[in-house]
């Protein structure tokens, strides 16, 4: 089995990288000064934000290949493992690291709500590709967090370095967005794929035997992180993957109602609900009345 080299602290990450540590919760990197990241796996226990410059050839994006060629940012959370290939040299040497502790923001405004910035938890394929105006304003936010770590740490050095990571992520947000909306047609090629996901598993049997479709299983079966599909489907149809689902379910549900044949618990166990409570309340919550009232309407 292949070793996992866990990284747990800014001292650690600097030593393998050749570089000096300035601050022991936080640092900034030059790639091209770096030493190489030795061909292994690691357990990240840090925060990482990675700006990788690709000067040639197409990014890859999931299956598809777009001309965003300017750079692109990956984000790491703590916990996450990420591996080397051997004998794979990167494009090119240029780039930036961001890393910081999670101890670094305790106490702090942008502690209270990382887990709000879901990028953290994309695929590595699911990059942010950057135009180059972009590319500028996100290195320079990397300098301003450079520069107070030049600085003498005092007693404002952790709000203000905090500070401009949380300003750093809010433009992340931004680009994001503007993402989405450049790949509509990317993204609407998704939805339609996870409209026919959907429509295939309530046609087989697998409802009866594996229960409802979560968003973790669609997501997986259309190649794509939980949370990356779930940002894109609210941003596409202003709902969540779940409610998507649960709209779903119903819809099929208002068809099959209508058989008499079948009682309501025998057309909500065909539906994946363990407990036709559960789908009598779900029912109601979506059609307005229970699926018996529904039935007597129609």
């Amino acid at each position: 089995m292949e070793e996992i080299v866990r990284i747990d602290s800014i001292t650690q990450y600097n030593a393998m990288r050749g570089m000096t540590t300035k601050h022991p919760l936080v640092a900034v990197i030059d790639i091209s000064k770096a030493q190489p990241i030795p061909a292994k796996s690691f357990n990240f226990g840090l925060y990482a934000v990675g700006l990788k410059e690709l000067n040639s050839a197409q990014l890859r994006y999931g299956r598809s290949h777009y001309d965003y060629q300017e750079g692109s940012l990956v984000f790491v959370a703590p916990g996450q493992v990420l591996g080397v290939e051997p004998g794979v040299e990167p494009l090119t040497p240029k780039g930036w690291v961001l890393l910081f502790h999670p101890d670094l923001i305790n106490g702090t405004p942008l502690g209270k709500h990382i887990q709000d910035y879901s990028f953290f938890s994309y695929d590595v394929s699911e990059a942010l590709h950057l135009s180059d105006k972009e590319k500028s304003i996100v290195i320079d936010c990397f300098s301003k967090i450079e520069y107070e770590l030049d600085q003498n740490i005092d007693k404002h050095s952790k709000g203000l370095i905090a500070s401009n990571i949380e300003l750093l992520l809010n433009y992340c947000i931004r680009f994001y967005d503007r993402q989405f909306i450049t790949r509509d047609n990317a993204n609407k090629g998704i939805l339609e794929r996870f409209e026919y996901l959907l429509n295939g598993y309530f046609s087989s049997d697998k409802p009866q035997n594996e229960g409802l479709p979560s968003v973790a299983y669609c997501a997986e079966a259309l190649h794509l992180s939980p949370n990356y599909f779930g940002d894109l489907v609210k941003k596409e149809t202003g709902r969540s993957a779940q409610e998507y689902i649960q709209s779903k379910v119903i819809d099929i549900a208002k068809e099959r109602v209508f058989d008499k044949g079948k009682s309501v618990s025998e057309i909500a166990y065909e539906l994946g609900f363990k407990y036709p409570q559960h789908f009598t309340r779900l029912f109601k919550q979506k059609a307005g009345v229970t699926p018996n009232d529904y039935r007597m309407m129609n």
